[in-house]
């Protein structure tokens, strides 16, 4: 197998789904004019596939004569249909693109602390600029991939950036983040990433790869295949907040994460909140029973660093410790 569609940035190909016969009669001369302007058209029974310039015209061709809600569509290699009433995401997220074809993107480091306030690591954050040099937020960045079909491409540039920024680093951790959702096929999409470790000479236990929205993933099997991957190649790895998805032991077990963290949301006024202190509490013996190091994030109080570190937190990042900044401190 190999890339998708999504892996690498060229022009979009989508595929229209039309679930109407007599919607479907009323574009068979359409498509004849629509064959003129893009030569990746293919009609094939119930479903056409065409590029960005042919979905525009359909789209606006949508507004006159046919009912949106007969059809759907996507970005080819995705496996979800999304309702064309959503269609205008895509052409508005177009500029994600260029941000991705040029590599506007840098990664800052955020220190990662011991008990003892020694820096343990840093974790490596995406941050991204526009041709005039303002700042694009991740959020903001990621929503449009999304959008676009380029989660994957997204997530893959701001992996290779942090491992080149991990190179200078030198006895201490490196957190590098990553979308699950994104790696379709580990061995295929994982692979630059590693052949970049490789040419800087980095060794793979420095390099720790953390799960985004771990209590989003739903394919969990999915996720075991991609920590397998990273495990044999000699990488350690993290699970940030654990949500209901991932609420036994037994899972945990299973997954064997080297770290687990602690959100935020769960930190910040934990010393005085009774009911974040239980769920801080609850966290670190799921940790601790799944053989994973307890990583609290968030931390902006020297009271809630010391509630966690008496507790028996061992690892803590914050703005308390330093904020993230485009050089390791």
């Amino acid at each position: 197998m190999g890339c998708r569609a999504a892996c690498i940035v060229t022009d979009l190909l989508f595929e229209v789904k039309i679930e109407d016969e007599a919607s479907r009669g009323m574009l068979v001369k359409y498509i004849e004019r629509l064959e003129a302007q893009t030569s990746n058209l293919r009609d094939d029974d119930m479903m056409i596939t065409m590029s960005e310039v042919g979905l525009r015209e359909l789209a606006d061709f949508t507004k006159d004569y046919l009912d949106e809600t007969l059809l759907h569509f996507r970005v080819v290699g995705e496996l979800v249909w999304r309702p064309f009433s959503q269609v205008n995401e895509v052409f508005a997220s177009q500029w994600i693109d260029e941000l991705i074809q040029n590599e506007r993107v840098i990664s800052y480091y955020q220190p990662i602390v011991d008990t003892e306030c020694t820096i343990f690591g840093y974790e490596l954050l995406a941050r991204f600029h526009s041709p005039e040099g303002e700042m694009i937020y991740p959020d903001e960045a990621f929503a449009a991939a999304r959008a676009r079909g380029r989660l994957y491409a997204l997530d893959r540039l701001c992996r290779i950036t942090a491992v080149r920024h991990a190179a200078p680093l030198i006895n201490v951790k490196a957190f590098i983040n990553f979308v699950p959702t994104s790696i379709y096929s580990p061995e295929f999409c994982l692979q630059s990433t590693v052949a970049v470790a490789n040419q800087f000479n980095i060794d793979p236990y420095q390099l720790v790869f953390e799960v985004v929205e771990t209590d989003k993933v739903e394919d969990v099997e999915h996720l075991k295949t991609i920590l397998r991957y990273y495990r044999e190649k000699g990488f350690h790895y993290a699970l940030d907040d654990v949500g209901e998805g991932f609420s036994t032991v037994e899972l945990l077990a299973e997954l064997q994460p080297n770290y687990m963290k602690l959100d935020r949301s769960y930190v910040d006024g934990v010393s005085s909140d009774t009911k974040k202190q239980a769920n801080a509490e609850l966290f670190l013996t799921k940790a601790k029973e799944s053989g994973s190091v307890p990583l609290a994030e968030g931390i902006e109080t020297k009271e809630d660093f010391e509630w966690l570190k008496s507790k028996g937190y061992e690892l803590f990042q914050g703005y308390f410790f330093g904020k993230p900044a485009p050089s390791p401190l």
